[in-house]
């Protein structure tokens, strides 16, 4: 058990906590866990098809979303081997090598969606707020252009702290309080400087997620300042419709970091339990809800599906 790991034992490896204090729930833990990888996978990898195939959807939005779909699909794959392996008792332990490479996808991928979220965010002022230059400003060329940079965005600036995880010294018991590898759970098992880690982490968060939520909410108000200008009603409301998705997907996004953030700051009386779950929350929720958002309130994504499915019945 995890009470019993040695102090000392060698630094690569790590021994995952998984849910503390549930060990004898994990057979039916893992049903609904499983289930959810499953929807997610199955999820994203139908929204993923319908774009490619349907040319309809080969526009600036739907192709925004893929980018969305499949950011979503590698976060819950890169979660899934040790999540699942903990549940069904597989593994206990974890390298150091897979362990940081695990925490470097999910903070590149979180910083991915937040990226993402801003395109999407772009593409819809610029439809609402620029319509008749939509075609000639988000050309194909420049959307894999934005692609490539929220690609490099995500994961170039997140290097420097995750490389340096590999040259600490980890002294204090190698027990990470999650059921997947984190940066911050490794800082606090290391003995080495960690000041660097701290401050760019922080930066980061600043400089990414928050300056993301930022220009959002400022698009936004932008977009609502345009449509109020529309005189029809019926074109008001039309024009709204188009954005409730994405406001539903970046809502998916940003309440479960601000609960989690909530959480740690101010619930350090809670049950480790807690704690747990709701990283996972922060996890799995949005590459969960995602698909169906888009699904419920796309029309050309939910007849596409539905055809689908009929198609195989038939």
């Amino acid at each position: 058990m995890i009470a019993s790991v040695n102090p000392n034992m060698n630094s690569s490896f790590f021994f995952l906590t998984g849910f503390s204090g549930l060990e004898q729930h994990y057979p039916w833990l893992s049903i609904p866990f499983s289930s959810i990888y499953g929807m997610v996978f199955l999820g994203n990898c139908m929204v993923l098809h319908v774009i490619r195939t349907e040319p309809s959807l080969h526009q600036p939005m739907f192709y925004f979303l893929a980018m969305l779909a499949l950011t979503d699909l590698c976060m819950g794959l890169s979660t899934m081997p040790t999540v699942l392996g903990i549940l069904w008792g597989l593994i206990q332990e974890i390298s150091l090598d897979f362990c940081i490479s695990q925490s470097y996808f999910i903070h590149g991928l979180s910083f991915m969606e937040s990226s993402v979220l801003l395109a999407m965010a772009f593409d819809r002022y610029i439809a609402i707020c620029n319509p008749l230059r939509y075609s000639s400003i988000l050309t194909v060329s420049r959307i894999i252009k934005i692609g490539l940079t929220i690609l490099g965005r995500s994961f170039f600036f997140i290097t420097p702290p995750i490389i340096r995880l590999r040259l600490f010294h980890y002294c204090h018991p190698h027990i990470l309080s999650h059921s997947f590898c984190l940066h911050q759970d490794l800082l606090r098992l290391a003995c080495s400087d960690i000041r660097f880690n701290s401050y760019y982490a922080l930066m980061l968060v600043i400089c990414t997620l928050m300056l993301d939520a930022i220009l959002i909410l400022f698009s936004y108000v932008l977009i609502l300042k345009s449509v109020l200008a529309i005189a029809s009603q019926e074109e008001r409301h039309k024009s709204l419709q188009t954005c409730i998705s994405h406001v539903c997907a970046v809502l998916v996004f940003y309440i479960p970091i601000i609960s989690l953030t909530m959480v740690h700051r101010f619930g350090k009386h809670l049950s480790p339990v807690v704690h747990v779950l709701m990283g996972n929350i922060y996890i799995l929720f949005p590459p969960l809800m995602n698909p169906i958002i888009y699904s419920v309130k796309t029309q050309q994504i939910r007849t596409r599906i539905l055809r689908v499915f009929s198609l195989k019945r038939n």
